[in-house]
């Protein structure tokens, strides 16, 4: 898909979708909606309501947070990945910032749009939660090792000194 075919976007067979066949594909395309972003637009401002899954579809988002006017870049999420799933199933407040890195394109997916997916077709909705909740558990995995690496570091620091 180009930038700027928005006429009958779909999304592609990356992260969390890759499981769905091409007509399940097409059909979840129809439960939420494409929106395109522009460099340095934010997608998502720390300590506002969310309630969305956003896929990422073409171009980089970096998430980062802004303390004391310093912003740390907390990570780069790249085609084919996801931010917000926790959102569709516990909403609140987003806990950093994303910014486009570049033209984006982005699909986004209220609970209500995934409710109403998983009542017209079970089996893809089944198939598409199981994707949200491997990729929800790649990042727990990838959070417990940076804990891990952490606490260790923090340990052979405290034992040196």
């Amino acid at each position: 898909m180009s930038n700027s075919d928005f006429n009958a976007p779909e999304l592609p067979a990356l992260g969390i979708v890759a499981d769905l066949d091409t007509d399940d594909r097409r059909l979840l395309s129809d439960y939420g909606e494409f929106l395109p972003l522009k460099d340095g637009n934010n997608l998502i401002t720390e300590g506002t309501d969310q309630d969305s899954l956003y896929f990422l579809i073409s171009g980089i988002l970096h998430v980062h947070s802004e303390k004391d006017g310093k912003r740390t870049l907390i990570g780069r999420i790249e085609p084919g990945e996801t931010i917000g799933e926790i959102s569709i199933f516990d909403p609140g407040k987003a806990s950093a910032n994303v910014t486009a890195q570049g033209f984006c394109q982005i699909w986004k997916a209220t609970r209500e749009d995934l409710n109403s997916f998983l009542e017209a077709y079970p089996q893809a909705a089944g198939r598409l939660l199981i994707g949200i909740i491997a990729e929800m558990s790649r990042r727990i995995r990838r959070m417990n090792e940076k804990l891990s690496t952490a606490e260790l570091e923090a340990t052979i620091q405290h034992f040196f000194h």
